[in-house]
């Protein structure tokens, strides 16, 4: 994990990179892992280990977003994991005890299985979106942030592109304006479309 968050890439997990700041050689890893790909499972595991777990004392609505919040911060520690997280075909303990529990507190809700399925799909696919999104953009900071979009401003012909200088000057240029917010707002959006199944019964954890 050292390596990859070094490099910023998955790709940089090779045995010699894992083995040079041990101070071993290659050969020696395979005393203990049968190979990079284990070492990935391993990795994945571990960023879920990280994670958050949906509370059991709350809401599922609330148990979502605590998850969420939390993932998200795990994802920008580790944002090669992104392309990993759904990709292995032997998830390890902590990632089917996170995804036990996800599942449990959408049930404990009164979604249906297959409901549950969708909420935890819709709830990722914006997870991970935002996360890559997020990671990719070129800037940091109000400070760079207004660096990059002046120099944008600068650079576009007058009037040309009216609606773009609008959502720079008196959104995105404002005092108190962070990029991150808009996490928060897309997953509320989603959180309150969701809901159980109206045939549905809560189960007698999450009455109230």
């Amino acid at each position: 994990m050292a390596v990859a968050d070094g490099k910023g890439s998955a790709s940089a997990v090779t045995m010699r990179a894992v083995a040079a700041p041990l101070g071993v050689e290659a050969m020696s890893l395979y005393h203990h892992v049968t190979g990079r790909e284990d070492i990935l499972d391993g990795m994945v595991d571990a960023v879920f280990a990280e994670i958050d777990l949906p509370p059991r004392d709350t809401g599922w609505k609330s148990a979502m977003r605590h998850r969420a919040e939390s993932a998200r911060a795990v994802l920008r520690r580790h944002p090669w994991a992104v392309g990993l997280m759904d990709s292995r075909t032997r998830p390890g303990p902590a990632t089917l005890r996170h995804h036990d529990a996800v599942l449990g507190a959408l049930r404990t809700g009164g979604f249906s299985v297959p409901m549950a399925a969708h909420a935890f799909s819709l709830i990722d696919s914006y997870l991970y979106g935002f996360v890559i999104q997020e990671t990719s953009l070129p800037f940091t900071g109000p400070a760079e942030l207004d660096e990059v979009a002046g120099a944008i401003l600068s650079d576009m012909p007058a009037d040309a592109y009216p609606h773009l200088t609008e959502l720079a000057t008196e959104h995105a240029l404002e005092p108190g304006y962070d990029y991150a917010d808009e996490f928060a707002f897309g997953l509320a959006l989603i959180l309150d479309a969701l809901g159980p199944d109206e045939h549905t019964t809560p189960r007698p954890s999450d009455r109230g």
